[in-house]
């Protein structure tokens, strides 16, 4: 492991708190002269059901500055509110219309607003459809990941047969169950499928939009108990489901191409199981470990555009309260650590800030979230001399 020096630079105003969410999106524009970006009045406990998220965009080329274009009130700190690019003009992010959760298309230009009957979760582009998740049952069920002020219709129900995976088409606004959380429960094992509670979380299509994952998490006892996840693969019409990752961890992940994910789980083996960033095949048994022995914790892996990298980071060191951001070479499992970020902030989902890396689109800058100058921020960091 290889420690080389990059120089982050803060590209959110120096007063406010500032961050965009999830580590497998992009905040850049096309012209990767805006990043999107969230701005909170507060930090430190987490959103309820009043509070207000303004939504807006970094000019980089304007001294950083901030132009807010919309609020939300279904946000978190994890993810935001899910706001992403559509195309140059247009923005997309979830709000709440009284007790319903929707997403919003905003025009950045015009101001010209449409709203969506279901909240996004993410996006396919090639085939102009979205998906969807309860995030009433998320906020209930695993704090920090959901909404709150959205009541969950499914709350006496363990595993419902009319919530779970939703697609739903952006032009039409048509939306579609295509794996039911009861459906989920089903593919289960026997032996483990009663317990309690289960719910899905963390959906993402595969870049050619024919397939996409989902992780369907359960307790096996009581509500208190630690949770235990798999992962499911299936067509985006509900066909073709297959329990890629069945040993029951498995947490970040993210799709090299149409046939291959990496994934933080745990695979079964001839020595019992391991836990690590494992290289899986879809719709086989094909599990093949990257960096075996130096990645042993859990990130916010990525690939690189042309899948030659793997962007991740850490959870704070218990020795310094630092967290790591690396390039991995996808080809020999090379690691680059590129900084480190102390973190003053408790480690709970519900207001802890992740670093949540996350590509330029050409590959050669990477951009952040941090608090390690006392509030939050977000940064950006020129990886093009590494990878060269």
């Amino acid at each position: 492991m290889e420690f080389t020096t990059s120089v982050s630079r803060c590209v959110t105003p120096a007063s406010g708190q500032y961050f965009f969410g999830y580590y497998e999106k992009s905040p850049w524009h096309r012209s990767e002269r805006w990043l999107l970006a969230c701005r909170a009045a507060y930090q430190g406990r987490p959103p309820e059901a009043d509070d207000c998220l303004a939504v807006g965009t970094i000019d980089l080329q304007n001294d950083c500055a901030f132009t807010p274009l919309a609020e939300t009130r279904a946000w978190n700190w994890q993810q935001g509110c899910m706001l992403q690019w559509l195309d140059a003009s247009h923005i997309i992010f979830n709000d709440r219309e009284n007790e319903r959760c929707v997403a919003v298309i905003l025009n950045i230009h015009s101001g010209e607003r449409r709203t969506l009957p279901r909240p996004i979760y993410t996006i396919c582009p090639r085939t102009g459809i979205v998906s969807s998740l309860n995030f009433a049952r998320l906020h209930r069920l695993r704090p920090g990941y959901g909404y709150a002020g959205v009541p969950d219709a499914t709350a006496d129900v363990d595993a419902p047969e009319d919530d779970g995976l939703w697609v739903m088409n952006l032009q039409t606004s048509e939306a579609k169950l295509i794996c039911s959380i009861a459906e989920a429960r089903r593919l289960l094992p026997e032996a483990v499928r009663g317990g309690g509670s289960h719910w899905m979380n963390h959906a993402q299509f595969a870049p050619g939009g024919r397939r996409l994952a989902v992780l369907h998490r359960w307790h096996p006892g009581k509500a208190t108990s630690p949770h235990r996840t798999r992962m499911l693969t299936m067509d985006v019409d509900g066909s073709e489901v297959y329990p890629l990752i069945d040993a029951g961890m498995c947490s970040h992940y993210d799709w090299r191409d149409d046939q291959h994910l990496l994934a933080y789980a745990r695979v079964a083996g001839d020595n019992g199981a391991s836990d690590g960033f494992f290289c899986f095949r879809d719709r086989t048994a094909e599990a093949k470990q990257l960096a075996a022995g130096q990645l042993s914790e859990d990130g916010h892996c990525s690939y690189s555009p042309d899948g030659q990298w793997v962007l991740n980071d850490t959870y704070p060191d218990p020795a310094d309260g630092c967290r790591t951001l690396m390039l991995v070479r996808a080809s020999d499992g090379a690691i680059f650590k590129i900084g480190r970020f102390y973190s003053p902030m408790p480690d709970q989902a519900e207001i802890r800030c992740d670093l949540h890396p996350r590509w330029r689109p050409d590959g050669r800058a990477v951009c952040i979230d941090s608090v390690h100058e006392g509030r939050r921020a977000m940064y950006t960091i020129d990886v093009g001399p590494l990878i060269d």
